[in-house]
Parts: C-alpha cells; structure tokens; sequence
C-alpha cells in the first residue's frame, strides 16, 4: 500500500473549505507526514488516517502554515500514551523549533521528539524506502523531499524453477530471496530464476517553491509529483515575487520530468469558490493533473512490469 491523503491543500491561510499544507503518506502502515498546518490533527481524526503509526514528520520550511499543528499534534500522541520516539526533519532551525514545539502547553511528554537539520542531498533512510531532501526556492530557507521507495525483487519464474528440478516450497522461498539451491546435486542460482529488480514508486514533494531544477531532476520519472501550485498564470508576476508557482509553470515542469501524476496543492484563497483558472492552465500543459482537495486519497499502484 502506498496511500497520498490531502490533508490540507490551503496557500497561506485557511479556507472555510481548504486548511494549510499537511499530506500524509501510508506506506505499508508507516505514516509519514509532510507539513504540518493547524488543525492537521483534525484532519487526521476525519481522515481516519490513525496517528500512533506516525514515526516522521518532514517539514518543508518554517512558515507558519506548515507547522503551528505539530504542538497540537505531539501533545495529543502523548495524551493517548505513544511511547515509540518521533523524529521531525526539516531545514535550518528544526533542532531550535522542535525544543519549543516540546514546551508548549507544559505538556510533560511521555516519549522522545527530537529535531534533526537536513541540507539539500541528505537521505533519511526508512525500512524499505528513503526520502530525499531537495534544494527549493522559497523567501525562506526551504526543502522539497522525495520518497522512493526501494526495488522490489524480480519476478519469480516458476516455470523454469520447476524446469530445473526445483520443488514447489520452501526451496523456491529461498530462491526468491537471493540464495542458491541444491537439486539432485546441481546449483540452481536465483538468477535463471529470478527476473531483474523492478522499481518502487516515489513521490515528490515541493513544499512551497519557485519551479526549480533540484524539483525536476527528483521527479524524473516519477509516479506522483506534488507541487506548489498557488496561482493561475494571469498571477505569474505576484507567484515569482513571493517565490511560489503558477499552474503552467508547474505543468512545463511535470511534462519535462515525465511525471505520471501532478497533484497541485497549497491554493491561493483567491480560488475558494472556483479552481477552474488553475485547472485549465495546467492541463494546456500536462493532461494527467489533479486539483487537490482536503481529505482527497489518492492510491499509487506499481507500474505494470
């Protein structure tokens, strides 16, 4: 499983139908969290997202709107007894953020948070994935992140294994892990029977940018590009003064990377009654676009092989 849930899609400020940036990721039942804005853990309460399975939580940039939910949020996990330790990365001044995040409240919490710093090209490695920190351009330092996930195994090749004496069984468990096998005297290697790696998935996400080079080089190829797309283009001159981007923008820049999937989230208000501007720009570009809505899922399949 690798489920994207929107949790608030909002540029700057809320919305009566739009609350500031968070989305949540479930791989496999790890929660990741990227950004953090007021209210997330309300969002997360009608999402049904579940909270105690959150092990990160990746900050883009120290905007208000990005993360005045944390200290709601890791106040409440303690509240409901989280013992196992929470780790909020992000850029320069995580470490000083997350001491007060910790302190606000007077809440005595009953497990570790700490803040660690990331620069542009560190890795944060997961069990069975990584995530990336990116260079974006913002007013503010900032990060975008990509979490790839790793290769899965090759397809196994039951035929040829049976072909090769190989029972059905534990011996073709083993064989699928990588080891080798003995039959009747001869070794069977996993690669006669085993095809090549095939790829994970990986998902981008911008935070709040300027359309930028570190974005496209991580979205080559990618299966799921989430990117700021505040404006419409007619607003290209305000998007590029406070460093954010425009629907065209964005859509050249998907359909460069050969993204299979652009979601624009964090909304000007400007666009509460009507994101139709939005849409329109983007898919004059790029045709496989989504508009992203509070509480919207979105699956991510593997490719076909």
């Amino acid at each position: 499983m690798l489920r994207i849930i929107f949790l608030g899609t909002g540029g700057s400020l809320p919305t009566r139908n739009r609350n500031p940036s968070a989305v949540i990721v479930n791989l496999k039942g790890e929660l990741l969290l990227f950004d953090c804005g007021e209210g997330t853990q309300q969002q997360m309460m009608r999402a049904k997202t579940g909270m105690m399975s959150l092990s990160s939580i990746f900050v883009s940039h120290f905007h208000a709107d990005h993360f005045l939910g944390i200290p709601g949020l890791i106040q409440t996990m303690s509240f409901l007894g989280r013992k196992e330790p929470l780790t909020i990365y992000g850029p320069e001044g995580t470490k000083e953020f997350t001491e007060v995040f910790k302190v606000l409240g007077y809440c005595n919490l009953k497990y570790e948070v700490r803040g660690v710093e990331l620069s542009p090209g560190d890795i944060v490695e997961g069990k069975n994935y990584v995530v990336r920190a990116l260079k974006t351009e913002h007013s503010t330092p900032s990060l975008g992140y990509s979490l790839i996930e790793n290769p899965r195994p090759g397809r196994f090749n039951r035929e040829k294994a049976v072909e090769l004496g190989v029972l059905p069984g534990p011996l073709f468990a083993k064989l699928q892990k990588g080891n080798p096998v003995e039959v009747n005297g001869k070794l069977v290697k996993p690669e006669e029977v085993v095809g090549a790696p095939r790829p994970g998935r990986t998902v981008v996400y911008s935070g709040d940018t300027r359309p930028c080079e570190a974005v496209l080089e991580a979205s080559r190829d990618a299966d799921v590009l989430i990117h700021d797309g505040s404006f419409a283009d007619e607003m290209a001159g305000w998007a590029e003064e406070s460093m954010h981007s425009t629907a065209g923008e964005v859509a050249s820049l998907a359909k460069e990377a050969g993204v299979r999937q652009l979601v624009l989230t964090h909304i000007s208000s400007r666009y509460t009654d009507d994101v139709g501007p939005i849409l329109n720009d983007s898919r004059k570009v790029f045709e496989n676009v989504i508009v992203a809505e509070d509480l919207m899922e979105l699956e991510v399949s593997y490719r076909p092989d």
